[in-house]
């Protein structure tokens, strides 16, 4: 009688993620290539893997710098590197005019300058990308890391790479694009287009750099990783890190009677849109359709009924890291323009909420939540623009919750897009982004769909 051997176990989340650590590791430390490149899907650990690399280049005796895009990101940095290791000496490069957040300074081994010189003997120092191009008159570091590459013009790459040997380049390229306030069509389709981020750049002047990938999405719950693998990295899918039923959100009965000045019948629609996400993951609460202006205001004062039955509902969120309550600092809505996150603001200020984060997707990017509320970016439009449709926008928005999602739209959106196909020209040697906002847009509604609760 012949035994079958037994079928090999499929590796943990845990082992997935750890294989592909040492690798980049490997990589960054031993390959030929001037370049490493490591893709991240929201959540899979940049910062960690940032960290991580950071140590094992300075326990080989090397002195490292960090390329990070702001400031802000340059702080959390510097303030997890010093909490990884206390005993590790960190420079925090920066200009006169922006100082080091508390963050980064109330750790006893950092030490902060405006002068590259008075850190050059540090094993790392770490500085905005700006700061950088301005350090003169020193010699190269072997090994730089670039935190949130794609976020990176290429411009911007040109202008630091002289400090450095070989690189390290951290980074989600299913994130928005490199912002640039002047027009590019100039450029566009030129190898040297300083709009494209450093790392198509960097991909496409060195072909033999194969990109690595964190494979696993420690926020994203079980129940959005699909969606957002599927439906923004069709090429470099990803796997959440916890099962179905890891993760629960609980919220108490709809019962405290509405704040003042909430509509009862929004508020119930919220209360109803509200037990589906938890339910689910995903919550989808549609407006009638019809053309609105930007800030429009029946769409705003349904955010703002979300969010605040939510916190009168005291939800509790349990996941693998214990069970806490949803307050109003794990809660963040999301919009597509200033003025529409405004509005809301002022709107969940009458109800007597605060302290709840609402900002745009720009400015959420690489920050997570238990609960967010978004606010579709095509809702109420006339047209469907380049802007709203950047599938980097929807990406964000709907990447930053750990339990569950709820968006706030107008009915009528795949209508809308079918009549407005794209009138972007076309241009020779640009290389298509894909997926694009029409497929993206329509995939994520097609699964909203199942999770839809109407209002008015």
């Amino acid at each position: 009688m012949t035994t079958l051997p037994t079928p090999a176990a499929s590796p943990t989340p845990g082992e997935q993620a750890d294989a592909a650590v040492a690798a980049i590791l490997a990589s960054a430390l031993h390959a030929g290539e001037r370049g490493t490149v490591v893709d991240s899907p929201p959540g899979a650990g940049k910062s960690t893997l940032v960290v991580k690399a950071a140590r094992e280049l300075v326990a080989t005796g090397e002195r490292l710098m960090i390329v990070a895009q702001t400031n802000s990101q340059v702080d959390d940095l510097v303030d997890r590197l010093a909490q990884a290791d206390p005993g590790l000496a960190v420079g925090r490069l920066h200009g006169s005019d922006a100082l080091p957040g508390e963050i980064a300074m109330r750790h006893a081994g950092v030490v902060a300058s405006t002068k590259a010189a008075d850190l050059r003997e540090l094993p790392v120092v770490v500085a905005t990308a700006a700061k950088w191009q301005w350090v003169k008159d020193t010699d190269p570091w072997r090994h730089a890391i670039v935190d949130e590459a794609y976020q990176m013009r290429s411009d911007a790459l040109l202008a630091v790479a002289r400090l450095f040997e070989r690189a390290l380049f951290v980074g989600d390229p299913g994130q928005l694009d490199p912002f640039s306030i002047v027009g590019t069509d100039d450029w566009a389709g030129l190898h040297h287009d300083p709009s494209q981020s450093a790392v198509v750049t960097l991909l496409a002047h060195n072909p033999g750099i194969v990109p690595h990938r964190l494979p696993v999405s420690w926020r994203l719950p079980a129940s959005a990783a699909p969606l957002v693998s599927d439906a923004f990295y069709p090429f470099t899918p990803f796997r959440a890190g916890t099962e179905p039923g890891d993760r629960c959100l609980e919220l108490g009965p709809p019962t405290p009677p509405p704040a003042p000045g909430l509509a009862p019948a929004l508020a119930r629609a919220a209360d109803e849109v509200l037990d589906v996400a938890a339910e689910s993951g995903w919550g989808l609460l549609e407006l009638p359709a019809r053309l609105t202006v930007r800030t429009d205001p029946e769409a705003v004062a349904a955010v703002a009924a979300v969010v605040a039955r939510l916190l009168a509902r005291g939800g509790e969120a349990r996941s693998e890291r214990g069970s806490a309550p949803v307050e109003a600092d794990r809660i963040a809505v999301g919009t597509a323009h200033r003025d529409q996150a405004a509005a809301v603001r002022s709107a969940l200020a009458a109800l007597g909420v605060t302290e709840v984060t609402v900002d745009t997707a720009n400015r959420l990017q690489g920050r997570e939540y238990d609960v967010t509320v978004v606010l579709h970016p095509l809702s109420g439009r006339p047209d469907a623009t380049a802007f709203h449709l950047e599938t980097g926008r929807l990406c964000v928005l709907a990447s930053r919750h750990r339990h569950a999602c709820v968006v706030v739209t107008r009915a009528g959106i795949p209508e809308l897009l079918d009549a407005h196909p794209s009138t972007e020209p076309v241009q020779l040697g640009v290389v298509s982004k894909f997926p694009d906002g029409w497929e993206a847009n329509h995939a994520v509604l097609e699964h909203l769909r199942r999770h839809r609760v109407t209002a008015g």
